[in-house]
């Protein structure tokens, strides 16, 4: 089975962005911001536990995961290719 880089990067961006953006209402919702930097300001520019923050997130998320996602998707088509033809030529040699 061969994985379409584009699709899988695509929705694993738009899974990732809207996990950012959603986890970033969740503690808005539940008041845990505090006034320290967390991983997430440290690691996209721009990004804080505020509304317009929340778009921000989405934004560096989706590019993140898309990223993340063509690489996993590339990464596995190459392995499964490679796997595969090894496999392909054990068959039927006697051991």
């Amino acid at each position: 089975m061969k994985f379409n880089v584009g699709a899988f990067a695509l929705a694993f961006g738009i899974w990732w962005g809207v996990g950012v953006f959603v986890l970033t209402w969740w503690l808005i919702g539940v008041g845990s911001a505090t006034g320290e930097p967390t991983i997430m300001e440290r690691v996209y520019v721009g990004y804080s536990i505020t509304p317009l923050g929340s778009i921000v997130g989405l934004a560096w998320g989706f590019v993140c995961g898309a990223i993340c996602g063509g690489i996993l998707a590339w990464l596995y088509n190459f392995l499964a290719k490679r796997i595969s033809f090894g496999a392909k030529h054990l068959v039927g040699k006697p051991t």
